[in-house]
């Protein structure tokens, strides 16, 4: 990669950490959410090195409700073809003092604030073809109406060929500035790579005097790019928005090792959020209001993020973190690996079996980094307490009854696999669960569930798989559990429950498909369904450079492991990770 050092690179020496509220709030957070976000970082996390507080999308949408967005929804603007921030959600920013009074406020915690943008001038702006502040161009001028974002309908493209396009960008930022602004992060910058306006923004912040540091959204950021991203921005994300299911965080292993060579003090590529904790929390999204990855998922992302070097923005809601969440956040040995080590790379992929290193500044000490990618979580379906028959469009109802006994049990675990054929149109419904004993009845829909997996969507108990109603045969259903095949949802058992009950059935958003698929098999568990087995890693020291043995150190539960000769084989379950300082 080039080798000149931009004056931004010394506003970032380390990656990011901070916090972000798309995760959390989507397009629906306030300014009392984000000082109370604020509150928490300065309370718990910033003697840690946290300090960001990032506003995401839609600040400037009084009526932004959720995870979408609303076509020619009216816009807050000023008079320069510039959004402001919606009074109604930021109170402080009535009379258009925009951002100031809430980025005095994270500033007086000792934090620094930041916001999103969008790349381009807003269509509301065009369509009134509002004035570019310092010239005599209007927004019209410099729209390129033909550059859209494919997901976001508020915004054209600017087409930097045009007088007034650097002047409009110039004059964000000039604002931004008075604002005290830290942080920005672009979006729809990226994919596909908008080169000009990447460069104008560059410009523009470095136009203000302000160290700002420069976040380009959404991924995969071309791997061509590298040279040029790395040199016109802090950080850029490689992939597209990450969440938390482990099809995604598997695919960054190889994202993060393909951008290894770019990883340096000032620029950082970004794996993307953190989606930990309390995630999802708008009001009425049947997502689920916690992150669905299992605790060893987690220990693999913030290991992989660490060594890595990928700037670490928490996504989850802070002031609703657990002891467990809050752990991950504040390990300042594993902290350190982010934060201060140096020539970052996998070592090598053996079947799934992951090895990176690093080296430990001003020392002859090595960071280690294990993973077990490989899948054991395939549902074994010999342990079953009851195993339905293939049920497809010709079944009759479309579903089966369910009536399983969990005398005794502790756990339930309720899988659906397909048909053999594949997963297309596989929505499934477990219409009217119940538990079933002497005291009566209780509807599985008021037991929070442990943990629940789905191979497309969302596991709900509000709507089906489609996003619609629940629907079976033509006929609704008072309540339900909807979820799309593969799938396994875990219900911790209370006790004075002898059956579980259910009518198991495809749901109609899967059935009026037209296309092959529709077909599963409902399985009910008392014990886990899953071979748990950890596979063994072993990695012999002489390859990180330790030929006499070396001292081996587990960062996670900070204790010594003891010195070793020859091999270090941790066991490490799936989807699971360690991460290890080795010395001689």
């Amino acid at each position: 990669m080039s080798t000149s050092r931009p004056n931004y690179w010394k506003w970032a020496q380390t990656p990011p950490m901070g916090w972000n509220s798309w995760d959390a709030f989507a397009t629906t957070v306030t300014e009392a959410q984000t000082k109370a976000q604020a509150d928490y970082m300065a309370k718990n996390l910033k003697k840690y090195g946290w300090q960001y507080v990032i506003v995401d999308i839609q600040w400037y949408e009084p009526s932004a409700n959720s995870f979408n967005y609303r076509q020619d929804a009216p816009l807050v603007m000023d008079a320069w073809s510039r959004l402001q921030p919606a009074p109604n959600k930021f109170p402080s920013a009535t009379n258009g003092s925009g951002f100031k009074a809430l980025a005095d406020y994270v500033h007086s915690k000792g934090l620094k604030f930041g916001i999103h943008m969008m790349r381009g001038i807003s269509r509301q702006a065009v369509k009134q073809n509002t004035p570019i502040k310092g010239t005599n161009f209007r927004a019209a001028d410099i729209a390129d109406t033909t550059s859209t974002c494919p997901w976001n309908p508020d915004m054209y493209g600017v087409d930097m060929s045009k007088p007034g396009a650097q002047a409009y960008y110039d004059s964000i930022f000039a604002e931004a500035a008075t604002w005290g602004l830290d942080f920005v992060k672009v979006d729809d910058l990226s994919r596909p790579y908008h080169q000009p306006e990447i460069e104008a923004i560059r410009k523009a912040i470095d136009k203000t005097g302000r160290s700002i540091v420069f976040s380009t959204s959404p991924g995969e950021t071309p791997l061509a790019s590298g040279d040029h991203v790395s040199t016109h921005a802090n950080m850029w994300r490689m992939s597209d928005d990450f969440w938390d299911s482990w099809p995604a965080l598997f695919e960054q292993f190889e994202r993060t090792r393909k951008w290894a060579p770019y990883i340096g003090a000032g620029h950082f590529p970004d794996a993307d959020m953190l989606p930990l904790g309390a995630v999802r929390q708008v009001p009425g999204y049947a997502g689920g209001p916690w992150t669905r990855f299992t605790k060893d998922e987690q220990l693999t992302m913030m290991t992989l993020w660490s060594m890595a070097r990928s700037p670490l923005m928490m996504g989850g809601d802070l002031t609703k973190n657990d002891e467990w969440t809050l752990s991950l956040l504040t390990n300042t040995e594993v902290l350190a690996v982010n934060q201060r080590s140096t020539n970052n790379r996998q070592l090598w992929n053996r079947d799934g079996l992951i090895a990176w290193t690093a080296d430990v500044p001003n020392s002859n000490d090595k960071y280690l980094g294990l993973f077990n990618t490989r899948d054991n979580m395939t549902v074994q379906e010999d342990r079953a307490a009851f195993q339905s028959e293939l049920v497809t469009r010709q079944t009759p109802d479309h579903g089966v009854a369910v009536d399983v006994d969990i005398t005794g049990a502790e756990k339930l675990y309720l899988a659906v696999t397909d048909g053999g054929d594949n997963f297309n149109a596989d929505h499934a419904d477990w219409t009217l669960p119940r538990l079933v004993g002497p005291n009566g009845e209780l509807k599985l829909t008021d037991l929070k569930w442990k943990s629940a997996r789905a191979g497309w969507g969302e596991v709900s108990t509000t709507v089906a798989a489609s996003g619609k109603a629940f629907s079976v045969n033509g006929k609704p259903v008072s309540y339900a559990i909807g979820t799309h095949a593969p799938s396994v949802i875990e219900f911790d058992l209370p006790k004075g429950y002898t059956r579980f009950q259910s009518f198991a059935a495809l749901d109609d958003g899967g059935v009026s498909q037209n296309i092959a698929g529709s077909t599963v098999r409902f399985m009910v568990f008392t014990k886990s369904p899953y071979d748990e087995a950890p596979n063994v890693v072993p990695i012999s020291l002489t390859e990180l450079g330790f030929n006499s043995g070396a001292n081996v150190r587990d960062l996670w539960s900070k204790k010594n492991l003891g010195r070793m000769t020859g091999d270090f084989s941790p066991a490490i379950p799936s989807h699971g990770a360690g991460l290890y300082r080795i010395s001689k």
